[in-house]
């Protein structure tokens, strides 16, 4: 099983106005790198096809498509690619967002 991380501001103090990440924020976000897309279904394909209804940004990296999801105010990412792990930090940074396992 691969590791799964997360991107949140549920560790910081409550003093900071901006507690949650807003799905509008995120969008905002992602639509400024070229290489994140948005798409509302993510579909997983291999021996058979699943579609998860979502609100995923999809990382393009080389031939790779990684989903960064959003959900509850939280982004979750699968570590299975290891190219990942430096593009999640860079965007919890940007986000002033922490890193979680899980």
């Amino acid at each position: 099983m691969s590791q799964r991380y997360r991107i949140t501001r549920a560790f910081q103090e409550n003093g900071n106005s901006e507690q949650t990440i807003t799905l509008e924020e995120c969008k905002e976000y992602f639509t400024s790198k070229p290489d994140f897309a948005y798409t509302p279904v993510f579909t997983v394909t291999g021996s058979t096809s699943m579609s998860i209804e979502g609100d995923f940004f999809m990382w393009s990296y080389g031939e790779v498509k990684i989903p960064f999801r959003y959900y509850e105010g939280d982004i979750y990412v699968s570590g299975t690619n290891e190219a990942v792990i430096p593009k999640m930090l860079e965007v919890a940074s940007d986000l002033r967002a922490d890193v979680a396992e899980g």
